[in-house]
């Protein structure tokens, strides 16, 4: 089925309800047409529409997942809308999956893959006390190709990656360019290791481009939820990773229904401090 497909069936449901219902609460972990949130020429806002129509019909709260742009919210400024970051089950799976990963600004560097990423990776870098980096998209604007720009190189900007372990953070994996060109930067760069972090992965044009560079050496790992479907194939590949989002799921559940605040489970702060707190205690036995 398709994404439209998929927000049609949900207006089904939302209208068997028939008025019914207390409170009408839309759990969407990959908002619909999320990357389609802001106009600088001629397009549709086809996720405000969206949300407006999910307004009109009587949705009181929704919920989403490391949304692209979080601002989008203000199409719909009288319901409620809430999007929660992985970032603690990212870094729960990357401890459990590598035993001797460091957490210090000696052997680790979080890193942002473009501009659009560097709210994840500022935060994600503040909270566990490391340095970051990010990478820029060089665009010939001269030309145009399938509608946009052709990125021409991603320049970095930060302090060196050699010798250190580096976390691309993004919100999703669509085709895998140019995180694997940043990953290939980064091992150019002498980084030791190159794990990839991000909340959807979609591998749209399959697993070749990711197999050859885990074989190349140029990536370790690639660690992404389970909030959307991926390929069985993509279980069998020895660098992938999940991060379980199961639990933090029914935690918001378990919220809504019975009228509890969900500010606690907003922000992972809190939980990521404990894991770091007890894998140091761990570390000085």
């Amino acid at each position: 089925m398709s994404p439209d497909n998929h927000f049609q069936d949900l207006k089904r449901i939302i209208s068997a309800s028939d008025g019914k219902a207390k409170r009408i609460n839309v759990i969407m972990p990959f908002l619909y047409e999320g990357r389609q949130h802001k106009r600088s020429g001629r397009e549709s806002l086809d996720c405000a529409l969206a949300l407006q129509e999910l307004a009109a019909m009587g949705v009181s709260n929704i919920l989403t997942f490391d949304a692209h742009d979080p601002r989008v919210q203000n199409a719909v400024p009288l319901i409620g809308f809430d999007t929660f970051m992985p970032t603690y089950q990212f870094l729960k799976a990357i401890l459990l999956s590598t035993p001797d990963f460091k957490i210090d600004s000696d052997h680790l560097m979080i890193i942002s893959p473009d501009e659009g990423a560097m709210n994840r990776a500022v935060y994600f870098s503040t909270i566990l006390g490391v340095d970051m980096g990010m990478f820029y998209k060089r665009r010939d604007y001269s030309t145009i190709v399938n509608g946009k720009n052709p990125i021409v190189a991603h320049e970095f900007l930060g302090d060196s990656v050699s010798g250190k372990d580096v976390v691309i953070v993004d919100d999703m994996i669509s085709s895998g360019e140019s995180m694997l060109d940043v990953a290939k930067q980064l091992k150019d760069r002498n980084a030791k290791r190159v794990f990839v972090c991000t909340t959807f992965g979609l591998f749209t044009d399959g697993f070749d481009k990711f197999d050859e560079y885990y074989q190349k050496g140029y990536l370790d790992k690639i660690i992404t939820t389970n909030l959307n479907y991926r390929d069985p194939e993509l279980f069998t590949k020895p660098y992938y990773q999940e991060a379980d989002m199961t639990g933090f799921l029914a935690s918001i559940i378990d919220s809504l229904n019975h009228d509890v605040s969900i500010e606690h489970i907003i922000s992972p702060t809190y939980k990521i401090n404990q894991l770091l707190a007890k894998m140091r205690a761990s570390e000085a036995v």
